[in-house]
C-alpha cells in the first residue's frame, strides 16, 4: 500500500504550495476533488477540461515532484431530486471524463440519496425497518429500483467509455450505500466496477467493526481512507450515536472524527491494514483529516506518522 492525502485539507494553499507541502509530509500520492460538495480549488474538472494548457501545466508540476494522483474525488449526491442533484451529476461526469483523459483509474464518490417517493423535493435516508409502516417497502423499492439502479447502470457505462476502471463509493451516512450490505445491493445489480472506498471512521460511529467489514468486502474494496473516530466516553451513553451537533462542537458530541491513532490505537490500525491487504487490496490509503479537536497541522502530522507506521507495504 502507498500513502496519499486528500488535498481539501490544504484548500487554503495554492496548487504549488499544496504540492510542496505533500512532498514535505512524505506522502507519495494526492487525492484531489473535481467537484461536488468540495470547495477544494486545486483540480476542478470543469476548469481543466476547458483549459488543456492549464491541465498540462498542473500535471507537469505533480510529476516534477515525484507525486502520483491516487484518485479523483467527487463527493456528491447525484440522486438529489433538486437542482443540486443535476449539478452534482454533471460535475461527477466531468470528473470521470477528466480522469479518463489523464489516465487516473479510480473515482472516489458517493452512491447518492434520492427522495422516498415521486414528487418529493428532498432526499430521504430510510434507516428504519422497511417492512413497517405499510408504505415502507414501496419507498425502499422506489429508491433503489426506480432511482439508484438506473443511474448507476448509466454511470458504469459512462465510466467504461471514459476509460476509468473503478468507482469507490464512500460508506458515508445519509447515502444509499453506507455499509458493506448496501454496497453489495448496488454492486450485484450494476457490476463489479462499483466497489467501496472503505472509510473506517464512519463504520466506527455507526457501531460496525471495520476489520470485519473489510473481510466481508474482500475484492470489493476499491480504495481506502485513513480516518479515525473516537467514541466519547460517557457522552455516547446518554444520547446514543446518532449525533446531530455541529462537527466543531467537539466537547459536546458523542463521537468525533480525530487524527489517526487518537481514536483506535496503532495496534488496531496495524490489524486493520493487514486484513485489508490480506483481502486483496494493495492500493492507495488516503489520509482524510477532519479533526477539530486539535490544530490542522498537528492533526495532519500525527495522522501521517500513524499511517506510515501501520499501513501494510
Amino acid at each position: 500500500m502507498k500513502l496519499s492525502i486528500c488535498t481539501d485539507v490544504m484548500g487554503n494553499l495554492s496548487f504549488t504550495e499544496m504540492l510542496d507541502k505533500c512532498v514535505k509530509l512524505g506522502v507519495e500520492g494526492i487525492e484531489m476533488t473535481g467537484g461536488g460538495w468540495s470547495k477544494g480549488p486545486h483540480f476542478r474538472a470543469d476548469e481543466l477540461l476547458a483549459d488543456k494548457g492549464l491541465l498540462k501545466s498542473k500535471l507537469k508540476e505533480i510529476e516534477a515532484r515525484g507525486l502520483s494522483i491516487a484518485a479523483l474525488n467527487c463527493s456528491a449526491n447525484p440522486l438529489d431530486p433538486g437542482a443540486m442533484g443535476t449539478r452534482h451529476l454533471k460535475e461527477m461526469k466531468e470528473t470521470i471524463t477528466l480522469a479518463g483523459e489523464i489516465g487516473v483509474e479510480t473515482i472516489v464518490t458517493m452512491s447518492g440519496l434520492p427522495e422516498a417517493a415521486p414528487g418529493d423535493t428532498v432526499p430521504n435516508w430510510l434507516v428504519y425497518t422497511k417492512s413497517w409502516p405499510d408504505e415502507m417497502p414501496e419507498r425502499d423499492r422506489y429508491q433503489w429500483e426506480g432511482r439508484a439502479f438506473p443511474l448507476w447502470h448509466d454511470l458504469v457505462d459512462f465510466g467504461k467509455k471514459a476509460g476509468i476502471k473503478r468507482y469507490a463509493l464512500e460508506n458515508f451516512s445519509a447515502m444509499l450505500v453506507w455499509n458493506p450490505e448496501t454496497l453489495f445491493r448496488l454492486r450485484n445489480e450494476v457490476g463489479e466496477m462499483v466497489g467501496m472506498n472503505l472509510d473506517p471512521s464512519h463504520l466506527m460511529w455507526m457501531g460496525a467493526e471495520p476489520i470485519a467489514s473489510a473481510r466481508a468486502l474482500g475484492k470489493a474494496i476499491h480504495h481506502c481512507h485513513g480516518k479515525d473516530t473516537r467514541i466519547e466516553r460517557g457522552l455516547c451513553d446518554v444520547n446514543g450515536l446518532l449525533e446531530l451537533k455541529d462537527v466543531t462542537d467537539v466537547a459536546n458530541r458523542a463521537w468525533n472524527y480525530v487524527a489517526v491513532g487518537a481514536g483506535r490505537d496503532l495496534q488496531w490500525w496495524k490489524e486493520f491494514f493487514s486484513v485489508v491487504r490480506m483481502c486483496g487490496y494493495n492500493g492507495w490509503v488516503s489520509l482524510e483529516m477532519e479533526d477539530f479537536t486539535m490544530s490542522t497541522e498537528a492533526g495532519i502530522q500525527s495522522s501521517i506518522d500513524a499511517l506510515q507506521a501501520t499501513i501494510s507495504r
